[in-house]
């Protein structure tokens, strides 16, 4: 299964580790998470407990991409304004699914879905498994 839940988030998306490929485009995703609360063993937020499952079942399909899930922090740190997640990735909901590509040596993000939009199936999987270098999500 392509998720990975031990991701070494780097400083900015333009650092991510995306193999450079000059003739096809490189997809990746982060899955941004409420950090699991150490009193129920679950993340604070109700709306990533109902997302992760759909989101594991997507990102297990056969050919699916590499996905990392990363966790924002508990809810305090996590409403703070100045939390790199909101600075540095501009992620300002959970659950946040970004899809970042590496087209030509570049690593742009050039999709999101956020929330609800994760509940919705078929809209997750066309996210997910749309052809790379396909903008447009």
């Amino acid at each position: 299964m392509p998720v990975t839940k031990a991701f070494n988030l780097p400083s900015s998306p333009e650092l991510l580790p995306l193999p450079a490929d000059s003739e096809n485009a490189t997809t990746f995703f982060i899955s941004f998470h409420a950090s699991v609360d150490p009193n129920t063993g679950k993340p604070w937020c109700p709306d990533v407990v109902a997302a992760i499952p759909h989101l594991e079942e997507v990102f297990s399909a056969p050919g699916s991409p590499d996905v990392a899930f990363v966790e924002v922090g508990q809810k305090p740190e996590w409403r703070d304004l100045s939390n790199v997640y909101r600075t540095k990735w501009n992620v300002n909901n959970v659950p946040t699914l970004v899809r970042f590509e590496n087209v030509n040596g570049t690593v742009n993000e050039t999709g999101r879905l956020v929330e609800g939009d994760i509940l919705d199936r078929k809209k997750l999987g066309e996210f997910v498994l749309k052809e790379p270098g396909n903008a447009g999500a």
